[in-house]
């Protein structure tokens, strides 16, 4: 077994079920056995709220073609969230329901006390002060895991002193693939979740050396984007202590008898 808590992160939610990054797609989402965290991205509203969006735009998901640093919370609301959703069938069965963009303080409020995964996607204008000052106003520093592709947003959410963990930025990747590990114990606001996909060109991190190189750091290791029970099973075999996925009702029974009940 690994040796933290292995966690299923239902990445947007339930998106194959609805639309992505909404509250009814989070709360599909832990409807499912053995769910027990959720993925998340967020933007920055020209007025300061964190909105709940993978996207810089609402073109995709709420056929709005406005960037949310652009607009304030307030007209963000008044755009359809559901339109987004395509079935199999190629129809839009959340169009016109009055599904409106979440903001990451609902997420906080409005669900149970669920490990969030919140991957800070806007660089700027940034967002680390905002993020963690919501989360403590929450208290929810022990299950907030704040990522970023951004190295500067992450060490800009470290030296604000967030007691939570935090992932790594590709250059912290890529230090964790080559430099001693008595030299990654001694750098400063070093992240603690390795958040990766199996490859990335020509590094392979499926693989049982590195993850125990992280786990000898202290480091949890998740696995995204990952949507084949087979590739899940193999994962946790090798020791990954979580995988992200789009369909966590297809990956949901590879987690029998590993996940702890909320």
């Amino acid at each position: 077994m690994p040796p933290h808590a292995p966690r299923l992160y239902a990445h947007r939610g339930a998106s194959a079920e609805a639309p992505e990054n909404t509250l009814p797609a989070f709360v599909r989402a832990l409807e499912i056995p053995n769910v027990n965290a959720l993925e998340l991205d967020v933007h920055l509203t020209r007025d300061g709220h964190p909105v709940v969006s993978h996207d810089p735009t609402a073109s995709r998901m709420a056929n709005r073609n406005v960037a949310w640093k652009d607009i304030d919370l307030a007209e963000a609301r008044t755009f359809d969230a559901g339109w987004g959703f395509v079935a199999p069938d190629g129809q839009r069965p959340f169009a016109d329901k009055g599904l409106r963009v979440a903001t990451f303080a609902e997420v906080l409020s409005e669900l149970p006390p669920v490990v969030l995964n919140v991957d800070i996607k806007q660089g700027w204008p940034p967002m680390a002060e905002r993020m963690v000052r919501l989360v403590r106003a929450h208290k929810a520093e022990d299950r907030v895991v704040l990522a970023s592709f951004h190295l500067s947003t992450l060490l800009a959410v470290r030296a604000r002193g967030y007691a939570g963990d935090t992932s790594l930025a590709q250059p912290e990747v890529l230090a964790l693939l080559g430099a001693p590990r008595a030299l990654l114990r001694r750098i400063p606001l070093f992240g603690t979740c390795a958040q990766l996909p199996e490859k990335a060109g020509p590094f392979t991190f499926a693989k049982r050396a590195f993850i125990e190189r992280c786990h000898a750091l202290g480091m949890r290791v998740d696995f995204w984007t990952i949507n084949d029970p087979a590739r899940a099973r193999d994962l946790l075999a090798l020791g990954a202590d979580g995988v992200m996925t789009d369909d966590p009702r297809a990956i949901a029974p590879v987690f029998s008898g590993t996940v702890k009940a909320r």
